[in-house]
């Protein structure tokens, strides 16, 4: 309490007379008090003025912050006084911290409340626009095509004790959208994903391909695919060019890692075609790491079963119109649409273009990862398979 000799009541009445502007004399007389001890007052609160103002109830109102001083000054516990006032301890332990005075060691209601609507005053300046290090951080993955979200989880990965090079991903988006920022505008939204302002829904596919021979279903894969946790497992599909191009590039994701592969197809994508990109790409890999492959009911898989008996692949298909049971392979499909854009002849792209577009993603962080990325969780695993004495290459 700034004054003992005057009660909580006192003091309550005392800064609503100041606040509205009568005079101190006044509020003196009003009060009970000396003018000395109104002016004391209000100097131990900074003097600061504010407007009423109305708390969402999640946070702790003017009267609750007079009722804590009350009962702290009782000799209450912290536990006892949450209870009385149904917050949580921590609510109360967080508010008599920070809001005591140093020099008398008594807690301030006024000044608390006073402060409390000084620290939530908006707009603030972001903190990408004030942490120059940050930003230059933020700047470089989104060169690398990351995602807010990877950047947000990337960060807390490389500096787990810097708390001031840490940022969420929603700050960088309402950097982005919600208070434009000039060049740190244009710079960022260059490198987004998706290339848009707005998500928007994804139209509903249609399939109307013909019937595969001997297809075996996804419900028939092992129950280890389904988990993630066994290493080796594959999702694929193709992303297609413009119309008139008839081109297409395949896209296979490792389910464990979320390593990606790409098929170069720069001769049309029938199923001959396909099956043998798929074996070329396939039998590259060691064989612990090519167990299974999961594919949608298109036509250019027709010839499934030659890939099953030249690299010991069983693939898999799943049902209709379920992009769904594809998960990895569908999100993968969405990132890659950034460097093959719908409606462009793909195959002007050659197999170092994909190749490197393989590795930028292969080197982007993942959040089921705990943002560590394909590459790092696929080195892990080789280094675990020679540790066994298993072979790495086919």
């Amino acid at each position: 309490m700034p004054n003992p000799r005057i009660s909580l009541a006192q003091q309550k009445k005392l800064y609503e007379l100041a606040a509205v502007g009568v005079a101190k004399d006044e509020v003196a007389a009003r009060v009970g008090v000396s003018p000395r001890t109104v002016y004391t007052y209000l100097a131990t609160l900074d003097r600061v003025k504010r407007p009423a103002v109305e708390y969402d109830a999640r946070y702790l109102s003017r009267d609750e912050r007079y009722e804590i001083a009350r009962l702290h000054d009782a000799g209450w516990s912290l536990r006892r006084i949450a209870a009385r006032l149904n917050r949580a301890p921590s609510t109360i332990s967080r508010e008599l911290h920070r809001n005591h005075d140093p020099r008398s060691g008594h807690y301030l209601p006024e000044r608390a409340h006073t402060q409390a609507w000084l620290r939530q005053r908006r707009p603030k300046p972001s903190k990408l626009a004030t942490h120059p290090e940050l930003r230059a951080q933020v700047q470089a993955m989104l060169d690398k095509r990351f995602s807010p979200g990877q950047i947000a989880g990337r960060l807390r990965l490389e500096y787990p004790d810097d708390g001031a090079m840490r940022v969420s991903h929603e700050s960088i988006y309402q950097s982005l959208y919600v208070y434009p920022r000039g060049e740190l505008t244009r710079e960022l939204k260059a490198h987004l994903r998706r290339g848009r302002d707005s998500r928007k829904p994804r139209g509903q596919r249609v399939n109307k391909h013909d019937r595969i021979k001997n297809i075996v279903s996804i419900h028939d894969r092992p129950e280890e695919v389904a988990g993630r946790l066994v290493p080796g497992h594959h999702e694929g599909d193709l992303i297609k060019g413009s119309t008139a191009s008839r081109s297409a590039v395949g896209t296979i994701v490792e389910r464990h890692s979320g390593y990606v592969t790409l098929l170069h197809l720069p001769d049309g994508f029938t199923a001959d075609k396909v099956a043998d990109a798929v074996v070329e790409q396939m039998s590259a890999l060691p064989d612990w790491f090519a167990k299974s492959l999961t594919w949608d009911r298109g036509t250019e898989m027709a010839r499934h079963e030659d890939i099953t008996a030249r690299t010991g692949i069983q693939v898999y298909f799943a049902d209709p119109y379920s992009p769904h049971q594809r998960p990895s392979n569908e999100n993968t499909n969405g990132l890659l649409r950034e460097y093959l854009p719908k409606s462009t002849d793909l195959s002007t792209f050659t197999r170092a273009d994909l190749d490197h577009i393989a590795a930028e993603l292969n080197d982007r962080p993942r959040k089921r990862l705990g943002y560590h990325t394909p590459n790092e969780i696929l080195a892990k695993l080789l280094l675990e398979h020679i540790d066994k004495g298993v072979a790495t290459t086919p």
